[in-house]
């Protein structure tokens, strides 16, 4: 055979081998209702091209849901990934088997002995997987997929396009796909490549879907990425496949194939890398326009409010709280009496504590700190977070209620002694602030002052004569235990009487 025949089936470029192009429509909406429309599509013949089709459909809803449930707690998300998965696996090992096929059709002449044992070994495996796979669709139940088809968008549309939630979202998926090219790089094994196949298609589907301003100009790049290292990952499964069922004919046969495969493995690697590696890779670019510093953050912060208001039924009242425990920590920070840490920005973790201290409502109200505790535990914390801040978060909002905390209570006993400390101080601001904002006469503003040894907290509109100010007395028994000192709540002086005690202060100096 000469050589020229397989440097220019070589050169061939790789959207030879790749089915129809179907247009790219954006949106979460459309993939669901995508999905069954390809299933019917399919039908029973399962060709290459509406196999491919449909995979495409499910893989994009599946990692958007990926995203969304990191934002939006609705067991439906993970419902409807599950249901997309069977079946996305389900058609895997057809799909493979139909890219061998298309690969040996590529490389291989067709009077090749090789191409002609390959060809019909994979067509009879094509035969039994078209089985499995169509027993699949027919058992998909298209009526629940529509129905989430309905309500989750509904859900996912909360959230705005093109916000520092989705910009947030991106980065987590750009840090973890980066963390695989690094490790691809090192070792070009086969799993690390496919590994890093599938990180840059999650990073690719949040930016196609939810960042339509960086999807303009990162969308080209991403698809030709994409298929370069499907194309490494196509002819790798199509190797091994040859060499675990012997197919073939001579030690000169295996050589021949193993050289061509090789070739065109590394081919595409190599190009991967002219654009991947280096200071002004891909990567650096795409990084520019993402959350850079402090926004990293604060990116983290706002997807935790995101996920609480899908679970808290009075947000208003946790908002509210959260500026009260501010206004607390700050008024004590100038007394000298805040917590301190070095390594955590405590305020921080108290506003966040304070945000979702009610989303264990969502579940019932009897002992809904405890659930809400949980519930914060088991999230994964964002980017720019890290767990024993989110641990402390979910500590502190334990307590808001309840019975009072003490350090050998299982909740704080995971915790470091220095970290015990400061919760029960966090805990205490807390569960006065949220005093404040319950039952009747909620209260507004307040300072902090020092009077002797005791501390007084004005509020302004605050009535002593009220249920609600009798919780405000109890709640501040803790942060009294804390501060070894005790608080008087008062109501803060109207503007017009401080404004005169002045002028009489003024008088007697």
């Amino acid at each position: 055979m000469h050589p020229r025949y397989w440097t220019n089936r070589l050169a061939a470029p790789s959207s030879l081998i790749k089915p129809r192009k179907t247009k790219q429509t954006q949106g979460f909406a459309h993939w669901m209702a995508r999905v069954p429309e390809e299933c019917e599509r399919a039908g029973s013949e399962l060709a290459a091209d509406p196999v491919h089709d449909l995979r495409v459909a499910l893989r994009r809803c599946r990692s958007m849901a990926d995203g969304l449930m990191a934002i939006d707690p609705d067991p439906s998300w993970k419902n409807m990934k599950r249901a997309g998965r069977d079946l996305f696996r389900s058609l895997g090992e057809l799909r493979d088997v139909q890219v061998m096929m298309e690969w040996v059709q590529k490389l291989g002449p067709p009077e090749d002995p090789e191409t002609q044992g390959l060809l019909e070994l994979l067509r009879g495996r094509e035969h039994q997987h078209r089985l499995t796979a169509g027993d699949a669709i027919r058992a998909f139940d298209v009526r629940q997929w529509r129905k989430w088809s309905r309500e989750l968008p509904r859900r996912a549309a909360r959230v705005r396009p093109g916000s520092l939630v989705f910009k947030h979202l991106a980065l987590e998926r750009w840090v973890a796909a980066h963390d695989l090219h690094r490790r691809a790089m090192r070792t070009q094994s086969q799993a690390a490549l496919h590994q890093l196949r599938i990180g840059i298609k999650r990073f690719r589907y949040i930016v196609e879907n939810f960042l339509p301003q960086q999807h303009e100009a990162w969308s080209s790049d991403l698809k030709n990425l994409q298929d370069l290292l499907g194309d490494v990952h196509d002819l790798d499964v199509l190797w091994d496949t040859a060499v675990n069922v012997n197919a073939f004919a001579s030690p000169e046969a295996r050589t021949r194939w193993q050289t061509i495969v090789h070739e065109a493995r590394e081919k595409r690697v190599e190009r991967y890398g002219e654009r991947m590696v280096g200071p002004q890779s891909l990567w650096a670019a795409w990084r520019e326009e993402l959350p850079q510093g402090k926004q990293i953050e604060v990116g983290a912060i706002t997807r935790l409010r995101v996920w609480a208001s899908y679970l808290d039924p009075d947000v208003a009242h946790s908002r509210r709280v959260s500026e009260l425990a501010g206004q607390i920590f700050d008024g004590l920070g100038r007394a000298g009496l805040a917590p301190v840490s070095t390594n955590q920005d405590l305020r921080t973790v108290l506003q966040v504590a304070a945000t979702l201290h009610d989303v264990g409502r969502s579940k019932h109200d009897k002992n809904h700190h405890k659930a809400s505790y949980r519930m914060i535990r088991k999230m994964d914390a964002p980017l720019g977070w890290s767990s024993s801040q989110l641990q402390l978060a979910a500590v502190t909002a334990r307590f808001h209620l309840g019975a009072l905390p003490t350090l050998r209570h299982k909740a704080l006993r995971t915790l470091a002694l220095d970290q015990k400390k400061i919760a029960l101080h966090l805990v205490g601001i807390l569960r006065l602030a949220n005093a404040m904002d319950s039952g009747e006469g909620m209260v507004g503003p307040l300072s902090v002052e020092v009077d002797g040894k005791g501390l007084v907290i004005l509020i302004k509109g605050y009535n002593p004569w009220t249920r609600t100010a009798e919780r405000i007395a109890g709640s501040a028994y803790l942060l009294e235990l804390v501060l070894r000192r005790p608080i008087w709540i008062k109501a803060a002086p109207r503007a017009g009487i401080r404004k005169k005690t002045s002028r009489a202060a003024r008088v007697r100096r």
